[in-house]
């Protein structure tokens, strides 16, 4: 398969674009809606690393494979991590066990 340099040129161009636009969105987003907004990028990484997995499954050219093993790994650590971040965002705003205070009897006893 020969690909030209205008496809090259045009699928960097289209991934800078993405690039930013994807910066200039998530910076607009309002800290409450983070947590919802993580869990929509984990998808969206699930997603890219089934992809990512056929591309590595096919008979395609070494180049392919490589790239396909690359896009794997990678995958994989943005899923994961994000999980992680997400489980620990989610667990701030649990509530925390309030420290029992002792009973008259016991603090009388105590004394």
């Amino acid at each position: 398969m020969n690909v030209s340099t205008s496809f090259i040129i045009t699928g960097l161009f289209v991934f800078a674009l993405a690039g930013f636009l994807g910066f200039e969105t998530i910076r607009r987003v309002p800290r409450l809606l983070h947590t919802p907004l993580m869990a929509l990028t984990n998808a969206l990484s699930a997603i890219s690393l089934v992809g990512s997995l056929v591309v590595l499954g096919r008979d395609y050219s070494t180049y392919a494979t490589i790239l396909g093993f690359i896009a794997v790994v990678a995958s994989t650590i943005n899923v994961v991590g994000g999980f992680l971040i997400t489980d620990k965002m989610l667990r701030m705003f649990k509530p925390r066990e309030k420290m029992k205070k002792p009973a008259p009897a016991e603090a009388e006893a105590a004394s």
